[in-house]
């Protein structure tokens, strides 16, 4: 039995190696089209606003030459990303800094705060029922995926503002679309900030942020350290966890040149360094036929000693512009490399789980993008552009099991034998299998070309078509329409509507399945042989939606979205390792409804979002191998509800200054993931306990004197109400351990600026 599952789901841990919106509190803005958004807004619904404010309102007093022509630049760059019959949800400067704990919030924290995000353990957030599927862009060029993993790989801190885009996305995104989260960084900026940050759980985390600007050329990096003792969802309900201390380190540097009036260089580079002990749940009986098969005499749940260790690395260049005929460009090359490693616990693993695996992944993107626009005629903006990349990856796995053999015609074992509690029959003392499954050149191709048309003042047309290419474990290709529409019916009301063909193709941590081969007559050997390859999947989107302005304070939206699919994609966590698995269904289906809503006056902003979705799904039809024989057979005649489907998802918040102090709250709740039923074979039949996080927040700048000056001070509550929430209860498909969301907990920030860092 593992240390930290159920009895009852025990058996996929002896897979492991096998599976190794509106958001602005103080400018909440929903805004219908570009000229009525102002600076810094918050924009939900379909606009063509920029995905960033503009430039000048971080710019200095005087906009000299050089200044105006970067923000020239900035808005050729903008000019190249619409959104059309989808949504988009942005977070500024000012929207960072009014969540509890302003700009050391991750990232994925950030996210939970716009409509239509659930929460889930490991770092993992669900956009509109779909698990996972967010593709990451910093300044409009793609970050490519790496190997999912539970530590943030990005900090919230180098960012100028953060979009999340969803719905019936133009055709230059795609891959990931369940959410396009677009990074704008930090620029133009003369000085520097530090910041300490800390408090329960031992958390200590530092940081430091700066930037230089001298004419042509600007410069701005970022890096910051996390330490302390609460560094994942634990198994166990209580305030402190067992085994879970962590050290994190980022670090972001960007840097531009100026060519000319109309032309730019830009590079960047990102670093992460991740290493997590994974948290234990005491009180668990080991397997007695693996105990002494092993040849021990027991074995304390509480002293397991499992760790991950997470790795990062990007570099991206670009050349950004407008040529001498009016054609905005971006052509970028860029890099990622990452890894993880998963270090078991030699005897411990062994005798719960009857494998003791050592794993490492480790994955490396070379890839290419080129994006373009061009206003050929009135009213008509014309966008090409194409992406390739190319993906090297390692899955290598040292495990420790146990040989078996088969059961006498009586079902006894035979003599010599050890009889494991699952009725294994051992045959003998641990054995080592090396199963190194290397994968290279796999490779995407996409281009895409589109239409923007400005029938009248009032209606906006866009049409795209995209064509994706992918030879990796399979090979498969799509031509995809895009439809957007955009109608402003008067100043105060906005109507969209969209269609988008979608092609996702698998996350490339598939296993081979000559690793099940290598497995037979071992205690890891699993009930199901079969290992299809896991298809790309391929989807119908309707997206519908309307802003409206109630008078002058308050604004309110309404989203409608429907997704049919085929070859459902799903991962799921199918072993001790913080790594996941990919496999397929059949057909399914998501859809949902959102509300948003936005009030501002004076100094006090709120925001309000609910949202309702769905996500089910019928047939598995890859990696069968982590599935039971009976959940096969139960899933082959029944539509299930995915492992991430929650219901019902809010998020609230507002801040008020008083007295030069700033006080505020944001709260999120969630029906509850889904679950196994105690009793009766229903996958993700049942629905967990409604969770509920309530976070409260002060900030004022105080002066400390002529030698010190002026420094921010922030006070943080976090689960202020120290509710239990549970996030999942160690059952459903592909979760391999219970977790529970923080308890109540006091943090505690102060910062220095020098200079001008910018907002």
């Amino acid at each position: 039995m593992s240390s930290r599952l159920p009895p009852y789901r025990g058996r996929a841990l002896r897979l492991l190696p096998l599976a190794a919106a509106v958001l602005s509190f103080p400018q909440a803005v929903l805004a219908a089209d570009e000229a009525a958004a102002p600076a810094a807004a918050t924009i939900a619904g379909d606009t063509d606003a920029p995905t960033t404010p503009p430039a000048e309102a971080k710019a200095p007093a005087r906009l000299d030459a050089v200044t105006v022509r970067a923000n020239r630049l900035d808005k050729s760059r903008n000019d190249l990303s619409p959104v059309t019959g989808g949504s988009r949800y942005v977070f500024d400067t000012t929207s960072l800094e009014r969540l509890p704990q302003g700009e050391a919030t991750p990232l994925n924290q950030v996210l939970l705060q716009a409509p239509g995000v659930a929460n889930d353990s490991y770092g993992q957030l669900h956009v509109r029922g779909d698990h996972a599927a967010l593709q990451y862009r910093i300044n409009g060029i793609v970050l490519p995926e790496g190997i999912a993993s539970f530590g943030q790989t990005l900090d919230t801190r180098f960012a100028k503002s953060i979009s999340l885009l969803t719905g019936a996305l133009p055709a230059q995104f795609g891959e990931r679309t369940a959410g396009v989260i677009d990074i704008t960084t930090e620029q133009r900026v003369n000085g520097a900030v530090v910041d300490l940050y800390g408090g329960s759980h031992s958390t200590f985390n530092p940081s430091l942020q700066g930037g230089y600007s001298n004419g042509a050329v600007n410069t701005f990096g970022s890096a910051s350290y996390l330490g302390g003792t609460l560094g994942i969802e634990p198994p166990t309900p209580g305030a402190n966890a067992i085994h879970d201390r962590t050290t994190q380190g980022k670090a972001f540097g960007y840097g531009e040149y100026l060519l000319g009036d109309d032309t730019r260089l830009v590079g960047m580079v990102g670093f992460s360094n991740n290493r997590l002990e994974i948290p234990n749940n005491p009180g668990q009986t080991p397997d007695s036929g693996y105990l002494a098969a092993a040849g021990v005499p027991g074995f304390d749940s509480s002293q397991l000693d499992e760790r991950q260790f997470e790795r990062s690395l990007f570099a991206i260049g670009a050349l950004q512009g407008i040529s001498s005929g009016g054609v905005n460009y971006q052509l970028a090359a860029f890099e990622r490399q990452s890894t993880i490693s998963y270090a078991p616990d030699a005897i411990g693993d062994l005798v719960f789980n009857g494998i003791s695996a050592a794993i490492k992944r480790k994955s490396d993107t070379f890839g290419l993008q080129a994006d373009s626009s061009y206003d050929w005629r009135a009213g008509h903006t014309l966008r090409v552009g194409a992406l390739a990349t190319l993906e090297n990856d390692r899955a290598d796995n040292t495990a420790t099991v146990f040989p078996t053999t088969p059961a006498q015609a009586d079902g006894s074992c035979p003599p010599g034998s050890t009889t494991s509690d699952s009725g294994a029959c051992l045959s003998g003392g641990p054995i080592t299998i090396v199963d190194n499954n290397p994968k290279n050149h796999n490779l995407l191709l996409a281009a895409y070309v589109q239409e923007q048309w400005d029938l009248s003042a009032s209606l906006r047309l866009n049409l795209g078509l995209r064509y994706d290419y992918l030879d990796a474990y399979v090979s498969a290709q799509q031509l995809s329409p895009r439809v957007g529409l955009i109608w402003t019916l008067s100043p105060a009301t906005t109507f969209h509507i969209g269609y988008a063909r979608y092609f996702t193709p698998p996350s490339n941590e598939l296993i081979a399945s000559s690793s099940l081969a290598k497995f037979a007559n071992t205690s890891n050997a699993p009930e199901v042989t079969q290992n299809s390859p896991v298809q790309p999947e391929r989807s119908h989107y309707v997206d519908i939606g309307a802003v409206q302005k109630l008078g002058e304070h308050l604004t309110v939206g309404v989203d409608t979205y429907y997704k049919y699919i085929r070859n459902v994609q799903d991962e799921g966590q199918f072993g001790q390792a913080l790594t996941f698995a990919p496999f397929n269904y059949e057909q399914g289906h998501v859809y949902g409804i959102e509300l948003t809503s936005a009030y501002r006056v004076g100094k006090f902003s709120s925001y309000l979002n609910l949202a309702r979705s769905r996500a089910q799904a019928t047939r598995v039809t890859s990696g069968e191998f982590n599935f039971a024989p009976d959940e096969l057979a139960y899933i082959r005649d029944h539509y299930i509800y995915l492992d991430h489907d929650q219901s019902l998802t809010v998020s609230a918040g507002a801040s008020y200054e008083l007295a030069k102090t700033t006080f505020g709250f944001a709260a999120t709740y969630g029906s509850g993931l889904r679950a196994d039923p105690p009793e009766g074979l229903s996958p993700n039949g049942v629905k967990l306990r409604p969770n509920t996080q309530v976070d409260l927040f002060a900030t004022r700048d105080v002066n400390l004197g002529a030698a010190i000056g002026d420094v921010g001070l922030r006070l943080a509550v976090i689960n202020v109400l120290d509710r239990s929430n549970i996030i999942h209860d160690g059952s459903g498909i592909g979760v391999g351990a219970a977790q529970y969301g923080p308890r109540a907990a006091v943090y505690f920030g102060i910062s220095k600026r020098f200079g001008d860092l910018g907002g």
